[in-house]
């Protein structure tokens, strides 16, 4: 049988299978809602600056009760957004310059859509790779490199930012650290919970703030099948939390009150990233300063002609408002959690045993080797392995779509643009159990064990292989 006539299977794409979106459950909180003329006036009219009032309300218990910080989150720390996207976009706006910050570091493999989005806000050229190891993000790289880009700024007479006036309710930081500490996309690692410490400690010496994209948390189970208990809490705390309390916190003495990090989180992987809504938390000072690139708030006559120099989508207030009229039904009336814990946490774990086991079974014999392998919680949607010598994974994920019609994610595609480092991610590989049909997942990685077997017997160098891929191109970006 050749490529062309099996069906293909797409272990790239990133999106939810549909089976998993929880239509009764919107339709409802859309019904509800819509059938209230209170709420739906609130969801059919402009929002008020930082989002909807009564989401923000919902988010911050639902939030704590699943992080248990030492203190409890309060909704002023919290603005609704259009989803993690447009978080990072917005963020970018209010709190860098383009000459002064100076550069985006990003631990790498990367989520590769997200260099667009710093491409496009002015760094083209300055995006730079930060290694991880199975702790997470390399802190010593990270040091020195840091040193010599201040190095660089002070010769070259970068000391305040250029572009962007002073705003009282802004700052503009030196750098920007980009991360998924948690189930990471793409290499589905966890970073420790020292690593985060320290990680805080270095953005404060640098006046860095880090961004992390925690989308992924709440999609958690153990790898032992004989467990089936729900996962209720969070197995690390947010880089937020920590920037929160450690060492006295954001607010210590000395600090300026905007914190070195935000976390932006999403319904897109929790309940369906059609609705497009999502939110980001920081200190209230830097929520403040962020809700006022989204929208131009109600604030009468003098409030609007002071406040309409405030950001991209003055006109538009605040974004997502009847999508978070939904999600405050879904949060208020539990429906959320017992979506997320009696179906999508169940789901996704006998996905994820189903590709484990197969990729055990087939290609760990053949040299194939995954990263964190003692973990007790795994999660997320991906799983991240390296493929032996001398196969590189271009080759090996062009081969696999000619000829066994499976599409995976070569570790190319997740460099960070601009500074890949040659060879580091030659042999990477990342595979989704997310949106397949449950049944083909086993059937995915069996095909991929084959063209394994292939590829070692041609004994392969790469040429005829990567020009395939080479002519095809990289997969479609929203494939994630």
């Amino acid at each position: 049988m050749n490529g062309q006539s099996k069906a293909m299977i797409n272990l790239l794409k990133g999106w939810p299978n549909p089976t998993l979106l929880p239509k009764v459950q919107i339709k409802a909180a859309a019904s509800k809602v819509l059938s209230d003329s209170n709420l739906s006036t609130q969801g059919l009219l402009y929002g008020p600056l930082p989002g909807s009032e009564p989401l923000r309300v919902q988010l911050a218990a639902w939030l704590t009760k699943f992080y248990k910080p030492e203190r409890p989150i309060g909704w002023e720390r919290i603005c609704i957004s259009g989803g993690a996207s447009q978080n990072l976009a917005c963020i970018l706006q209010v709190f860098s310059d383009p000459v002064y910050t100076r550069n985006i570091w990003m631990v790498s493999p990367t989520y590769f859509l997200a260099c667009r989005v710093f491409e496009d806000s002015g760094f083209h050229g300055r995006l730079r790779a930060v290694p991880e190891d199975d702790e997470g993000i390399d802190i010593d790289f990270l040091r020195s490199k840091l040193q010599q880009s201040e190095r660089e700024a002070v010769a070259n007479g970068n000391t305040k930012p250029l572009l962007k006036p002073p705003r009282p309710w802004s700052k503009i930081y030196r750098h920007i650290i980009y991360a998924v500490p948690t189930f990471a996309n793409p290499s589905s690692k966890t970073m420790s919970l020292e690593r985060r410490q320290q990680l805080v400690r270095i953005a404060r010496e640098y006046d860095a703030l880090v961004i992390t994209d925690d989308v992924y948390d709440q999609l958690q189970w153990t790898v032992s099948s004989t467990n089936s208990t729900s996962l209720e809490e969070a197995i690390e705390p947010r880089i937020v939390d920590i920037d929160r309390f450690l060492d006295g916190g954001a607010q210590r003495s000395g600090a300026d009150g905007f914190g070195n990090a935000v976390s932006s989180g999403s319904f897109s992987k929790i309940v369906a990233p059609g609705g497009r809504s999502g939110w980001a938390e920081g200190t209230e000072t830097f929520i403040f300063g962020l809700s006022n690139v989204y929208v131009l708030s109600h604030l009468g006559l003098i409030g609007i002609l002071t406040d309409l120099r405030r950001g991209s989508t003055n006109s538009g207030s605040a974004p997502s408002q009847l999508t978070a009229s939904f999600m405050t039904e879904l949060l208020e009336s539990g429906e959320l959690e017992k979506h997320l814990h009696e179906k999508l946490q169940p789901a996704y774990a006998r996905r994820y045993r189903a590709m484990i086991a197969a990729i055990k079974d087939v290609l760990v014999p053949m040299g194939v080797t995954l990263p964190q392998s003692d973990r007790a919680v795994v999660g997320g949607y991906f799983i991240w392995f390296s493929l032996p010598d001398p196969i590189k994974a271009d080759d090996f994920a062009a081969q696999a779509q000619a000829e066994e019609q499976v599409i995976v994610g070569p570790g190319s595609l997740f460099e960070v643009y601009g500074d890949a480092k040659e060879g580091t991610l030659s042999r990477e590989v990342r595979v989704c159990f997310a949106w397949v049909e449950e049944a083909l997942l086993s059937e995915g990685i069996a095909r991929l064990g084959r063209v394994i077997k292939t590829m070692r017997s041609a004994k392969l160098d790469g040429g005829k292989s990567a020009n395939a891929l080479g002519q095809r191109g990289l997969p479609d970006p929203r494939y994630q």
